[in-house]
């Protein structure tokens, strides 16, 4: 029998008929999925076991806020801001500041198109992500492990993205690292104590290499 004389009866041709616009209609969602997923506005939980605790909303709002004081001081085109393995503060700075670089191990964060570097603290060579050596005016960090190897090799990649001296360093993370990062890095505590959404164990404060608190509001 030559299958162009196969006919299918109603009932089975509408099953068939339905399954098929299920189909579509399950790809066009799928689809949709993928586009909201990517860009400044793409969601993404916490990864614990890569040490990920996302901020406050009060905590992002207010870096947001000093972000864009800074900024708007500076007043120069080609300001430039580093954000290192903080993802949760990634939409709220692009908000405020165009040119900002997501610095992240978790592949994930790709979604953020070519604003996303991937990079590993533990590298050490002194070439390691020269592309962007001395570049940034503004890099904000929170490493993601409190310990001494760690402050030690964040610190190194710290001072090789800095575009210069007077380049600004915000430095979040557990008050437990604080002489081994002090050790590093020319900075002082300051009076902002950044939040996440869930509450943990250790005590976090912010460090800077200039007078951060001047630009928060309701520390």
């Amino acid at each position: 029998m030559d299958n162009d004389d196969i006919t299918l009866p109603a009932d089975t041709l509408a099953i068939l008929n339905e399954f098929l616009a299920e189909r579509t209609q399950r790809e066009h969602e799928e689809e949709q999925r993928m586009i909201n997923k990517t860009g400044k506005d793409a969601h993404f939980e916490e990864d614990w076991q890569l040490s990920q605790f996302w901020y406050s909303e009060k905590t992002k709002q207010a870096i947001g806020a000093a972000v864009a004081k800074i900024v708007q001081e500076h007043n120069t085109p080609d300001f430039r801001i580093a954000l290192l393995s903080c993802p949760s503060l990634y939409a709220t700075v692009k908000d405020v500041h165009e040119q900002v670089n997501i610095f992240e191990y978790d592949q994930r964060f790709a979604a953020y198109g070519t604003d996303f570097v991937h990079y590993d603290f533990n590298e050490v060579s002194a070439d390691y992500l020269v592309e962007y050596h001395k570049c940034y005016d503004l890099i904000i960090a929170d490493p993601p492990f409190l310990s001494e190897d760690c402050m030690t090799k964040m610190s190194r990649i710290i001072l090789s993205l800095q575009r210069n001296r007077a380049s600004k360093v915000v430095f979040c993370s557990g008050e437990v690292v604080e002489p081994w990062l002090l050790a590093c890095l020319p900075l002082h505590k300051c009076e902002f104590r950044p939040e996440h959404e869930r509450n943990l164990g250790n005590e976090f404060v912010s460090y800077a290499n200039f007078n951060f608190d001047h630009y928060i509001v309701n520390k």
